[in-house]
């Protein structure tokens, strides 16, 4: 049994199985864009029926910015797969952590962080997320790198 379409909703609901206590997405889902991040569709309560968790796979090409964000009442841990990247954070942005292929990442819910993939293939990530909206509450947070038509 497949899981039903979510109206308005971007990811292909009909590639989610539903097998009565455990929902499948086979290979990978359908593919989408946020922020400068490229986002392979994994799962969530917008195609699962989760209620407090959500996983996917971020990929962020060479030079590229996930602009400066917060996490609004939710926890983040990505996985790096592939690549390097830089974290930004903190108030005003002032910190930074480098990480590379093989690092785990815990981000806190509120902290201010901006992404930059500082290597010279795509950055990938596994990222879960104690949230089943993905990102529905994510608050831009001020960035000189932000460009003025994405604030």
């Amino acid at each position: 049994m497949t899981a039903p379409v979510a109206s308005g909703d971007e990811t292909k609901m009909d590639q989610v199985e539903d097998l009565d206590g455990i929902t499948v997405l086979r290979g990978g889902g359908s593919r989408r864009s946020w922020n400068g991040i490229n986002y392979q569709q994994g799962l969530s309560g917008k195609n699962s029926g989760a209620q407090a968790l959500s996983i996917n796979v971020a990929t962020v090409p060479p030079g590229g910015i996930a602009y400066a964000h917060i996490h609004d009442g939710f926890e983040v841990m990505l996985f790096i797969v592939q690549g390097r990247v830089r974290h930004a954070y903190g108030e005003g942005l002032k910190q930074s952590v480098e990480n590379e292929a093989g690092d785990f990442i815990f981000i806190q819910p509120g902290m201010p962080h901006e992404v930059y993939n500082i290597g010279d293939e795509p950055l990938v990530a596994f990222v879960a997320r104690s949230a089943a909206d993905e990102w529905d509450r994510i608050i831009p947070y001020p960035s000189e790198h932000r460009p003025k038509d994405r604030a």
